[in-house]
């Protein structure tokens, strides 16, 4: 587990994990009234993908240039989603 996590394999497997979950909230978000517009649960999701690339550049030594426009990515997306969520309030 150890070698999957350092070696960022693990987060490869969960960002996939939230790719595929992006895909199904928008499909889904096409059939299903009681789910939530998708543009409401993206920038959510894109702050924390986000997150985790920078945790998985940080993880396998990447210099800090990706990890600071992964950073910077996820409090754009995070500011999204509270101007979203303050503006629908």
């Amino acid at each position: 587990m150890e070698t999957w996590l350092l070696s960022g394999q693990l987060l490869d497997l969960i960002l996939l994990l939230v790719a595929l979950e992006a895909t199904a909230l928008v499909v889904m978000g096409r059939y299903f009234k009681a789910i939530p517009p998708p543009l409401d649960l993206l920038p959510n999701l894109a702050s924390g993908a986000a997150l985790m690339l920078a945790l998985r550049f940080a993880l396998t030594d990447t210099g800090w240039q990706p990890i600071a426009l992964c950073l910077s990515a996820a409090l754009g997306a995070h500011l999204v989603d509270l101007i979203r969520r303050l503006q629908r309030d």
